[in-house]
C-alpha cells in the first residue's frame, strides 16, 4: 500500500468519541531501509517527543479539561506513529467522559505503546522554551543552493586532520508530509566530535531536503546516517524541533550508543 492509498491522505469525519483504532503505526524498518540502517541493529539511539497542545476530555460528570502533554517514543520500538492519526486520536478524547485525568494519561500511554510496540511515556506539561543554548547557526553563510531533493549527501565532507567538538544548528530544515504533502519545518541541531565538518556543505546538504516527502523521524534518521557514514565523527547527536501542526510538534533525536539524550526544550517557533 502507497503513501496515498492509505485512508490518512484523505478526508475523514471528526472523530466524536474515544477510539483508539484511528492509530496508525508505521514500520520503523520501511524508512531504514532505504537509508542502509539495520532495523535489527541500529547504529544509533534516541527518542520520538511529541508536544499536545490540545489534549481535553470530559470529567465524570461532563465537564471539559484541557491540558498539555509530552509523549515519548523509543527509536527502538518497531513502529513509529504517524502524526495525523495521532492528531485525530487525541482528538477522539474531546467528548468522552473519563474518571479522573490518570485514566486518561493511563489509556494514552496503553495506546501508544500498543501501537508502537513498545513502552511509550506520557506525562501532562511541556518543556520550557529553551533558546539555542550553545549551538552555533550557519544559516548566516553566504552560500549560493540550488540543490532542492533529493537529500544529497555529496555536499557533506570533513577535515580528518582537525579534530573538533561543536554544536552546529540550522532553522532552515524543510522536508513535506509523504502522507498529505503539507511541509514540515525544523531547527536541527547538530552536536558531535570528530573531524571539522564543511559548514556550507553541511548547510546545502540540511537543503537538500526542502523537496524531499519523508517522516519526521526518518529524515532525522537520514541526517545521522550520512554524517556518520561520510565524516565519521566519534560521537554525533541530531535533533530536529519540528513547527506545530495540528495541535502537535515533533522533536526526533538520535545520537551515538552511549549518549545521554539532550534536555527536553521547545523552540519559539513551537
Amino acid at each position: 500500500m502507497t503513501a496515498h492509498e492509505l485512508p490518512l491522505g484523505r478526508h475523514v469525519d471528526y472523530p466524536r468519541e474515544y477510539d483508539a483504532s484511528l492509530l496508525f503505526p508505521i514500520a520503523r524498518a520501511l524508512g531504514r531501509e532505504h537509508i542502509g540502517v539495520d532495523d535489527a541493529a541500529p547504529p544509533f539511539v534516541g527518542h520520538d517527543r511529541w508536544h499536545a497542545y490540545e489534549l481535553s476530555w470530559l470529567d465524570g460528570r461532563g465537564k471539559p479539561r484541557v491540558a498539555t502533554a509530552t509523549v515519548s517514543v523509543p527509536a527502538t520500538s518497531p513502529h513509529l506513529i504517524e502524526s495525523k492519526s495521532l492528531k485525530l486520536y487525541l482528538n477522539s478524547f474531546n467528548s468522552s467522559r473519563f474518571d479522573s485525568a490518570q485514566a486518561v494519561l493511563d489509556t494514552i500511554a496503553a495506546d501508544l505503546s500498543a501501537a508502537a510496540g513498545a513502552p511509550v511515556a506520557v506525562v501532562f506539561g511541556l518543556p520550557p522554551i529553551d533558546g539555542d543554548g550553545t549551538a552555533e547557526s550557519i544559516d548566516g553563510l553566504d552560500v549560493a543552493i540550488d540543490d532542492y531533493g533529493p537529500p544529497n549527501a555529496a555536499h557533506l565532507s570533513a577535515d580528518a586532520g582537525e579534530i573538533v567538538e561543536e554544536t552546529l544548528n540550522s532553522a532552515l530544515l524543510k522536508s513535506n508530509c509523504p502522507v498529505t504533502g503539507q511541509p514540515d519545518w525544523a531547527r536541527v541541531v547538530i552536536a558531535y566530535r570528530g573531524p571539522r565538518l564543511d559548514r556550507a556543505g553541511l548547510l546545502r546538504y540540511l537543503v537538500s531536503f526542502r523537496d524531499h516527502a519523508e517522516f519526521h523521524e526518518q529524515c532525522v534518521e537520514r541526517i545521522h546516517a550520512d554524517l556518520t557514514r561520510i565524516a565519521k565523527p566519534q560521537w554525533l547527536s541530531v535533533e530536529a524541533r519540528y513547527t506545530r501542526r495540528g495541535g502537535l510538534d515533533i522533536n526526533p533525536w538520535r545520537g551515538s550508543p552511549g549518549l545521554a539524550a539532550p534536555a527536553a526544550g521547545r523552540d519559539e517557533r513551537q
